[in-house]
């Protein structure tokens, strides 16, 4: 996801905060403007505005009076808007609701420097200028900083997001009440960001110099005499040693350490080896563990520091504290970590099957040219790139030579298909975790790309340290709502109100709970802690394995069942069989995209067969990570498989379950660090554990489905059986079509809960 996107998906999830509950669904004749920026769209939006207002209802008076003041500055009714908003902040007040003060505040400020230039004829630079004076530098650090990152975003996002709505409504010439509150909204977020933006930074930066000490040139000598580059923000108050956050990054366009100085800590964003300042050799995995530690030895000798350092991130320096605990360096007290990528395990490769994006992303990590940061983003390109490699049926080793870019970094990754030493040596392996006894907290989410990561720090910490002192937080979300902010819909999926949390802020305030004594958040209350899907509630657990308390099993059943065959509670004749089979040399596929959505009306079942079961009397949910056996001939000595599972409900839709699809090489499934090959032609059985976590309420009526495929994907490694290298595999390799059969025998367990 680009930053524009991830931008745009934040910036609209901040919106929900105003949705409206109307109470009554009449509607309003309404054409949309051409665009937002057209001429025509104020006097549009204030029309629809003004036949709102008499009509409009809520029986919440905190909604009413958010959503009746957005009319009214809709309908430039300034005056009336901000009296509407000083009512609502007495109200908010006196209740002492504790709502993010950013969801608001800018709109009070605006209806507030809106009023000064209609009662007043006072400019509405200079009057929101004052407003902004007058008020912000009495917040605290926690709610000004709040401020300060929503007023950051761009203009142009409320722009695209206006632009889509009106899109969306130009096929209907008239709108429901609380689809037109909604637009107003949007349109007036786009307006008060427009008005804004020429001054909002220079007010910002004003603010932070009161409020924070920062120094960006920090530069720190590890004992290897490698230079790390760092940047450090301290509160101003209070004048004393703090606990220290670090995020140790390899993206120089990630600095969060203004976010956790205004949490109370002194927030310190430090970089891989070879960015910002340093000169070294940029080398992605291989170095983060001592550097790291290079950087905590350091903070902790500093002045403004009480000696406690938590490390924390996203992503790749979601990677760094588990690279950095190792060796336990002393000074580190906690971790707290989402979306943690585990280098072996979930990228560079999945399942023990290479990604192709693993070539784009070390491209973009390694080259300091603004040109190749800039075309990361291209997704055109690649998308190219992957199909023009994969119409070639070239080796996954030629994907460098392809672009005229050789990858050295990709190259090495390749050369290292099992979990070997390689990748051993980045991460704790085995024994290491039982070193680690600080508090760790992971959050990932049944859509997120990062849960294979993340689900393999907390399992094997709590394996071979049965005590961990490891929680998890597990949800309906993907990798940027993690990083972002809560977002309603995701991919179609409207996500139950229970699951709307701020993880960011919630990370925080568990630190805050480790680090300075203050209250542990009361979502913790046991070591897994998760939302059930479907259910609306959050759910708490002492193991993975306890999240259910049952199970039921499906075995293969080739009776036909619509489009696919049946998942049978009941055992079936072991010689029976449903055939697959794939053509690894057919490339009239190049152009397909694997589907984002995560609800439809139907499921293709592309290179793979679909296993339905009866529909279910009872309600259950399905709480936990399923497993199996498959049963099965195979004319190869290896292939790549995919499983997903899905909700089929009464009305016909299909629920994605977890996302991305459960992907493996057969050869590794039992061990991914030693390759075990099938044998071709004879029967044999494989058993396996799932990767990805899932939770949800099954109604009565719904029914199961299970989609088993072949990996043969323009974006990844193909695996064309031979036994060999698979990245030195070629299209010439494919030979015959693989050709396999799946036995009775073969059955998935699902993990249950009354």
């Amino acid at each position: 996801m680009t930053p524009a996107r991830i931008a745009a998906a934040f910036a609209i999830s901040w919106l929900i905060a105003f949705t409206p509950m109307v109470v009554h669904a009449d509607e309003l004749e309404f054409r949309p403007p051409p665009s937002a920026s057209d001429r025509s769209a104020p006097a549009v939006m204030r029309d629809l505005a003004i036949r709102l207002i008499p009509v409009y209802q809520d029986p919440d008076p905190d909604r009413y009076l958010a959503n009746v003041s957005a009319l009214q500055m809709a309908a430039l009714n300034y005056t009336a808007a901000n009296a509407s908003r000083k009512t609502l902040r007495e109200r908010r007040r006196r209740a002492d609701v504790g709502k993010p003060v950013a969801r608001s505040i800018l709109f009070d400020l605006f209806a507030r420097a809106k009023a000064m230039e209609a009662e007043r004829q006072i400019p509405f630079a200079e009057g929101f200028t004052q407003a902004y004076r007058e008020t912000i530098p009495k917040l605290g650090n926690h709610d000004a900083f709040a401020v300060s990152e929503s007023i950051k975003i761009s203009p142009a996002v409320f722009r695209e997001a206006m632009d889509r709505a009106f899109d969306q409504q130009r096929a209907r010439d008239s709108i429901e009440l609380s689809a037109a509150v909604d637009l107003i909204w949007e349109y007036l977020a786009f307006e008060a960001y427009r008005s804004i933006a020429p001054f909002a930074a220079t007010l910002d930066a004003e603010d932070n110099r009161q409020r924070y000490s920062t120094d960006r040139a920090v530069t720190i000598k590890t004992p290897t005499g490698v230079i790390l580059s760092a940047i450090v923000v301290r509160p101003v108050a209070p004048a004393k040693p703090l606990p220290a956050l670090l995020e140790f990054a390899i993206d120089t366009a990630r600095n969060n350490a203004k976010e956790y100085a205004a949490h109370g800590f002194v927030g310190v964003a430090a970089y891989a080896r070879g960015k910002m300042n340093s000169h070294a050799e940029v080398v992605a995995y291989q170095h983060d563990g001592e550097d790291a530690r290079a950087v905590i030895d350091w903070i902790a000798h500093q002045p403004w520091s009480d000696g406690q350092v938590g490390m924390l991130g996203d992503g790749y320096s979601g990677f760094t504290p588990w690279a950095a605990a190792k060796t336990m360096p002393e000074h580190l007290k906690a971790i707290a970590t989402s979306a943690s990528t585990a280098p072996g395990i979930d990228l560079p490769m999945a399942g023990n099957i290479f990604q192709n994006s693993a070539y784009r992303w070390s491209l973009y990590v390694t080259n300091t040219d603004p040109s190749e940061q800039e075309a990361f983003y291209d997704d055109e390109r690649w998308r190219a790139l992957d199909q023009k490699w994969y119409r070639e049926g070239a080796r996954l080793r030629d994907l460098g030579r392809l672009n005229d870019k050789p990858n050295p970094i990709f190259v090495r990754w390749l050369n290292h298909p099992s979990y070997d030493r390689y990748w051993q040596t980045m991460i704790p392996y085995r024994e290491e975790f039982a070193r680690i006894k600080i508090p760790v907290l992971t959050t990932t989410g049944y859509y997120a790309g990062s849960q294979r990561g993340a689900l393999y720090y907390f399992t094997q910490h709590t394996l071979y340290n049965p005590n961990a002192d490891h929680t998890l937080i597990v949800g309906p979300y993907d990798d940027s709502v993690m990083q972002r902010g809560p977002m309603a819909t995701l991919q179609s999926y409207a996500v139950d109100a229970s699951a709307l949390l701020d993880l960011r802020e919630l990370r925080l305030q568990w630190l805050s709970y480790v680090l300075k004594g203050g209250p542990k958040p009361s979502l913790l209350k046991d070591r897994v802690n998760f939302e059930v899907m479907g259910a609306n509630e959050w759910r708490s657990a002492p193991t993975l394995a306890a999240m259910a308390t049952g199970s039921m099993r499906f075995y293969f059943d080739p009776t036909a069942v619509g489009d696919g065959h049946r998942l049978s509670q009941r055992k079936i004749p072991k010689h029976t069989f449903v055939r697959l089979t794939v053509d690894l040399k057919d490339r009239s596929d190049a152009a397909w995209t694997v589907p984002t959505e995560f609800i439809s009306k139907s499921l293709a079942a592309r290179n793979s067969v679909m296993f339905i079961s009866d529909p279910f009397s009872k309600p259950f949910q399905l709480n936990g990570m399923f497993s199996g056996q498959l049963d099965f001939t195979v004319n190869k000595m290896d292939m790549d498989l995919n499983i997903s599972l899905y909700e089929l409900l009464p009305s016909g839709d299909y629920i994605h379950l977890f996302n991305p699809t459960y992907e493996f090489r057969a050869s590794y499934e039992q061990d991914r660090a030693h390759r075990k090959l099938l044998r071709s032609g004879e029967r044999q059985q494989l058993k396996f554990v799932s990767e990805q976590l899932t939770s949800r309420q099954f109604q009565p009526g719904s029914r199961l489905v299970m989609v088993l495929g072949l990996s043969k994907r323009p974006d990844r490694e193909i695996n064309y059986g031979t036994g060999n290298d698979v990245s030195d595999e070629l299209i010439d390799d494919a030979t015959a079509p693989i050709n396999v059969r799946w036995y009775g025998g073969s059955y998935i367990d699902i993990p249950t809960t009354p």
